[in-house]
């Protein structure tokens, strides 16, 4: 079973709830939290995803209210390209051709089952490599 690492803050935990129970099934599941909808740092859930998928080499889900916190937090670490997606179309574009391997989903602009959509056409689309592959190579900082 693939592990998948996912984390939210306040605004994202009911949704990253969801996700969790739709995905235990499929993936071995850790949660780097929180465990509540009290007000938290995003910053304290977005490093620890981060890092466990850069060390991992896996796939990583993070949700807070516009997806910009988390997914700005993440791209500190290299080798990590989250991107924000809203639509399943934008998480497949994602995926194809910048290769993205954290996922950042605005939980106050989605609905629970659009966030579901999002996240399995993310999960189950596959980088297309070619002439994105040379594109993705000079994503990172010299």
């Amino acid at each position: 079973m693939n592990k998948l690492h996912i984390g939210s803050d306040h605004a994202g935990f009911v949704l990253k709830q969801g996700l969790i129970e739709q995905l235990r099934a499929s993936y071995d599941i850790v949660d780097h939290g929180p465990v509540s909808e009290e007000s938290v740092d995003y910053p304290d859930y977005a490093h620890p995803v981060a890092r466990a998928v850069q060390e991992d080499g896996v796939l990583g889900i993070l949700i807070c209210g516009s997806a910009n916190g988390v997914a700005m937090t993440a791209n500190k670490y290299a080798g990590i390209r989250a991107a924000i997606c809203w639509k399943t179309e934008i998480a497949a574009l994602a995926r194809q051709h910048n290769d993205a391997n954290v996922l950042c989903i605005p939980a106050r602009f989605v609905s629970e089952e659009e966030a579901k959509q999002i996240t399995q056409t993310f999960l189950n689309t596959p980088f297309e490599g070619g002439r994105h592959a040379n594109r993705v190579n000079k994503i990172a900082c010299l």
